[in-house]
């Protein structure tokens, strides 16, 4: 029976160092060689998610900007996107507290020309809690975008929607808990927008229809196999969507308790090839 399997990259897929281990690619090349399919189902930007690919020999499908826009062989299956009115509505709130924010866009990263300026605004105003500076992706969050995902810059929002691209996500740095739960409220409020968070310092702000849900779903769809035969691994809250529609949901060992809660199984953390040991488990 073909299975489809769809995994997070950070936190899940990586170790907390950004490595993808041995035991991992190989345990993702098993499962491809028994006739399962493996794809990836992520937060980043479809540039990212090919520049790892590339870097560490995988060859699979994958969804990006959580799930918003989803490719086989090259090919973009289908895609949500934000409508013009949302992306002002947004950059408007966005704006009003001086957010840094990324756009993943169909035509790579854009990020205002005020992002270090932004980011180091919040970073005085001393109010970031001690414990997020320990995470995995603190320092990393806080750097201007690199320059392989195809980074742009932008003065005025209005000056993306006179270009012909398509904008699936916004990426908020928050840095603060009492100011990103403020935002949330917010954003939410905005018709059919979605809000969901992949670390305790950010929001990710896509089209309420788009999310890693529609990205398994929407790959399944397309080769023939059915929900009940799907398996979904991850670690955070940007991951229920597709762990509600998948056949079989798993969480990382280092998840958060309440992730865990709603999965059918847990495994190994990302440190101790949780990945890998799933895989092998359920790609017989």
């Amino acid at each position: 029976m073909k299975k489809l399997f769809a995994i997070d990259i950070d936190g899940t897929l990586l170790t907390s160092d950004h490595r993808l281990t041995r035991e991992t690619n190989e345990a993702i090349q098993y499962v491809q060689q028994q006739g399962h399919v493996v794809m990836i189902c992520s937060g980043r930007a479809p540039e990212s998610i090919l520049t790892l690919m590339k870097e560490e020999g995988i060859h699979c499908p994958f969804a990006a900007s959580n799930g918003t826009v989803v490719y086989h062989n090259g090919m973009l299956l289908d895609e949500i996107n934000l409508s013009n009115e949302q992306v002002t509505d947004v950059a408007t709130y966005l704006d009003k507290y001086h957010m840094p924010y990324r756009l993943y866009t169909s035509k790579g990263i854009y990020v205002p020309l005020s992002w270090d300026e932004r980011v180091q605004r919040i970073v005085k105003l001393g109010a970031i809690p001690s414990d997020f500076t320990k995470h995995d992706d603190f320092q990393r969050m806080l750097e201007h975008p690199p320059s392989y995902q195809d980074l742009h810059e932008f003065h005025d929002i209005k000056d993306l929607l006179d270009n012909v691209l398509t904008i699936q996500k916004f990426f908020v740095l928050t840095l603060e808990p009492t100011k990103k739960e403020k935002l949330k409220m917010e954003m939410e409020r905005i018709p059919l927008v979605g809000v969901t968070t992949s670390a305790p310092f950010n929001l990710e702000v896509m089209h309420k229809h788009g999310d890693k849900g529609f990205g398994i779903e929407t790959m399944a769809n397309h080769l023939g196999i059915s929900l009940k035969n799907t398996v979904a691994i991850g670690d955070n809250y940007n991951d229920i969507p597709m762990f509600q529609k998948a056949g079989l949901s798993i969480a990382m060992g280092n998840a958060d308790d309440a992730i865990k809660q709603l999965c059918n199984v847990v495994t190994s953390s990302n440190n101790e090839n949780g990945v890998a040991k799933a895989l092998m488990t359920y790609g017989k």
